[in-house]
């Protein structure tokens, strides 16, 4: 029997963090990555996502995006969160970015996104793709909302990932309090060739995936 196999997937959530004692230590969580400087804009920047509005799937407290404003010029975001606690909390932050007036968030589920087609230059994504039930109909979704030739740029941890990194992860997770979800979000990601075949059945056809030490990012182009 072959040792350190695999486990299959358990999917985690489909409504979001909810809660206000749940959505201000996750926000405290990403405070402190924010601060240490380990929210990563800079590839979305490099993907090409540099300008026009953008969408952005499953913000959370909002600070990949506002970052991601801060960084960029006439650029304007709208993000979709599924948990209105979690919104009220990105709004608040938006506040302090002094960003109110580049970003808007819209409650509601990715499953059927509440935008016209074509809508977008670019959509973006961290730590949420493991919370999506049905993978392949979303990303149908960002297909049909996406401008032509507009990009997708999507990171996220990966299952498959080693004993150190997993310790390493467990150890970082600050609050405490957060690492029980954590190890939840691990167990629900996907590996790199679990996504490639998702992607395979979607509308996309110019796509790749990269795997990285904790996770996988996804750059796709309409």
């Amino acid at each position: 029997m072959k040792k350190n196999m695999l486990k299959d997937r358990i999917c985690e959530t489909q409504c979001g963090i909810q809660g206000d004692i749940n959505v201000h230590m996750y926000d405290k969580m990403q405070c402190r990555l924010k601060n240490k400087g380990w929210i990563d804009t800079d590839n979305i920047i490099k993907a090409g996502i540099n300008k026009g509005i953008a969408l952005e799937i499953g913000p959370g407290p909002g600070y990949l995006g506002l970052e991601w404003l801060k960084k960029t010029s006439n650029t304007r975001l709208k993000a979709i969160e599924i948990s209105n606690d979690m919104i009220k909390i990105a709004e608040k932050n938006a506040k302090k970015y002094e960003l109110s007036n580049r970003v808007s968030y819209i409650q509601g589920d990715s499953q059927s996104l509440p935008f016209e087609d074509h809508t977008f230059d670019a959509v973006f994504s961290n730590g949420s793709l493991h919370e999506w039930v049905n993978p392949d109909n979303i990303f149908n979704e960002i297909f049909r909302v996406l401008k032509k030739e507009g990009t997708l740029f999507i990171s996220d941890l990966k299952r498959d990932l080693s004993f150190f990194a997993r310790w390493f992860l467990y150890l970082a997770a600050k609050p405490k309090e957060m690492r029980p979800g954590l190890i939840t979000s691990l167990n629900a990601a996907y590996t790199q060739k679990e996504v490639e075949m998702i992607l395979k059945k979607t509308n996309f056809i110019n796509f790749s995936v990269k795997s990285n030490p904790i996770g996988v990012s996804i750059i796709c182009v309409k």
